[in-house]
């Protein structure tokens, strides 16, 4: 998830969580009797005649704009969801751009080769690679599938003395941020071959 996303989601969901809570706090108070019982009396139904009269007046294009604002909120929501689910990978990766050309590399075959590093610890069972981000400040995504008998410091030790370091090598650069999500599994027992 990019920065921007990330701030959209916290927005969106501090505005969504101010609207409830001011609604579910001017509900309490109007139980309680906090209003003057001439604009919000607590023992009186939300739904009154008022309400009812206003309903009746405007029908039915009413009912129409209610619809169509149920609408774009599902479609805003669906949107929304959507996007938590889009994986944010890049295509090609520039390595070198100067006056003779333009060097751009695999952004795929880079992640499969640092997902093949990765495998070639004793301690991962598997792992797979993305890269994520701008050109000029690539990240890497892991996901690992280690062995839950191995000490978790030999993996550390693998990507932080191996895979990262081939990693910098092949995009000549000096730091690649990663993050690595693990997991933890037992290793698969040997089949045994039965005559």
């Amino acid at each position: 998830m990019n920065r921007k996303t990330g701030r959209g989601n916290r927005w969106g969901l501090a505005l969504v969580g101010l609207v409830l809570t001011l609604l579910g706090g001017s509900a309490l108070a109007r139980g309680l009797g906090a209003f003057p019982q001439d604009w919000a009396a607590a023992r009186t139904t939300v739904v009154d005649g008022n309400v009812v009269g206003f309903f009746a007046r405007n029908s039915p294009w009413i009912w129409w704009l209610a619809a169509l604002v149920s609408l774009v909120v599902a479609l805003l929501a669906l949107r929304w969801l959507f996007v938590q689910g889009r994986r944010q990978t890049r295509r090609t990766l520039r390595v070198e751009d100067g006056p003779t050309g333009v060097t751009e590399v695999s952004a795929g075959g880079m992640a499969q080769a640092v997902a093949a590093d990765v495998e070639s610890s004793p301690a991962v069972l598997s792992a797979d690679a993305n890269l994520v981000g701008p050109q000029t400040r690539p990240e890497v995504r892991l996901r690992v599938v280690a062995d839950e008998s191995v000490p978790i410091g030999e993996l550390s030790r693998h990507l932080s003395t191996v895979a990262l370091p081939h990693m910098r090598d092949a995009l000549d650069r000096d730091q690649v941020p990663a993050v690595a999500r693990v997991s933890l599994e037992p290793a698969p027992s040997p089949h045994r071959a039965v005559r």
